[in-house]
């Protein structure tokens, strides 16, 4: 079994109309062994920035914590917060720096620009970044994930058919996938107001 597949994790990241929403299943385990149901892998950055790391507990988070401290340090020194695609770079950088012995986490970031427009990008190992202008998924659910988003994505949902949509493609894509599941967290980002939600998913 591959290193990045020892907890389980399902990712998911969908842009709307000027919003946004990332999800995350709540296991932590080792194998097919459960330790945890409530386990954090969706981190705000700021207001309008979510990462969303999925792969080795461990290095999710040891690499939240590094991405936090040098976000407080470009706040610092900028005297503002760090766009989506700026700190899309600095984690691909962080990633690609340790090439030859790699965090074991697959990130997703998401966040709204100043003038509302979504951004969502996932990353490899070492930092080879993936746009995307509709969705992106990562995690040990990821096959599954694609087709229930493939099928059930359209452009331009509100937030509350967002959500639904998300939701509905997480729980979907869990439920194949043994070491992933046991509920979910659901943000919907909007240049206003964050909403988040828990969902309670199957426990077996």
């Amino acid at each position: 079994m591959s290193i990045t597949s020892y907890n389980g994790s399902a990712l998911i990241a969908m842009v709307g109309k000027d919003c946004f929403a990332i999800a995350s299943d709540r296991r932590l385990g080792v194998n097919f062994q459960t330790i945890a149901c409530d386990f954090q892998r969706i981190f705000k950055i700021h207001d309008t920035l979510y990462i969303g790391l999925s792969g080795l507990a461990t290095d999710v988070q040891t690499m939240h914590q590094r991405l936090q401290f040098r976000h407080k340090l470009y706040q610092l020194r900028e005297e503002r917060n760090m766009r989506p695609e700026t700190f899309a770079s600095l984690v691909s950088a962080i990633l690609y720096e340790k090439r030859f012995g790699p965090y074991f986490c697959e990130p997703i970031i998401a966040g709204l620009n100043e003038d509302g427009t979504p951004f969502i990008c996932t990353t490899d190992l070492i930092g080879a970044k993936q746009l995307s202008k509709d969705f992106v998924v990562s995690g040990t659910a990821s096959e599954s994930l694609y087709g229930a988003c493939e099928s059930m994505y359209k452009p331009d949902l509100g937030p509350d058919e967002l959500f639904e949509v998300i939701s509905q493609a997480l729980l979907s894509s869990v439920d194949r996938d043994c070491i992933s599941g046991w509920g979910g967290i659901v943000h919907v980002v909007t240049p206003g107001q964050v909403v988040t939600k828990t969902l309670k998913g199957r426990m077996d």
